[in-house]
């Protein structure tokens, strides 16, 4: 009767094999890393889209400094266009000028002793209204104040001087005509106006001792 000479009752044990230990350690490692994926995907999302709003918030950014600086140009080349003729205009001013003194400066009763003055004088005011069409054309605008409130933005005084019947700061006088280039002022008119402290005129005198 034969008998096995190296009878075994449970299988032989692999030594490269991972302990139950091992094992369980093993399978712990590998579902902490598959945990953890979501999260670093998650948190690379939020960082892409934190530079995809940084990067459009600088395109709109760059967009609208883009265009005020159109905007900005336009206005420039309107103004420059609009204003070209300011330094030009201004020399005419003292033409414009001197044909009123010419007018202004001829007697009336000159008119009667020499038959030549009247004809004289109709020529240079044809030629002062000419010119001021011109300046109308070209949006330039007289500025002659007599009995309005002195406006420190367009007049200029001159003098002062009490006047009966007259409020503080009416212009009294216009001593030299303005003018303005559209809504630019190109020289401010020179007036005189009425200074505070006036006496009373007769109408007033007479409203008070009536009171």
């Amino acid at each position: 009767m034969m008998t096995n000479k190296n009878p075994t009752t449970h299988a032989e044990e692999d030594p490269l094999a991972p302990t139950g230990l091992e094992s369980m350690e093993s399978l712990a490692e590998n579902l902490g890393k598959a945990d953890g994926e979501p999260d670093s995907q998650a948190a690379r999302i939020a960082e892409l889209e934190a530079e995809l709003a940084n990067s459009r918030d600088q395109t709109l950014r760059a967009l609208a400094e883009l265009e005020n600086t159109r905007k900005r140009a336009q206005k420039d080349r309107e103004e420059a266009g609009a204003y070209a003729i300011s330094k030009f205009a201004r020399d005419l001013l003292n033409v414009s000028d001197n044909l009123r003194r010419a007018l202004e400066a001829v007697p009336v009763d000159l008119k009667d002793v020499d038959p030549r003055i009247p004809g004289l004088l109709t020529g240079v005011e044809a030629t002062e209204r000419e010119l001021l069409a011109v300046f109308d054309r070209n949006g330039i605008r007289k500025i002659e104040p007599l009995d309005e409130k002195f406006d420190p933005n367009f007049h200029e005084v001159m003098f002062e001087a009490p006047v009966p019947g007259k409020a503080a700061g009416v212009v009294i006088q216009v001593v030299e005509a303005g003018y303005i280039l559209k809504d630019r002022l190109l020289r401010a008119a020179k007036v005189g106006v009425s200074k505070a402290g006036a006496s009373p005129g007769p109408e007033e005198r007479l409203i008070d001792e009536q009171a």
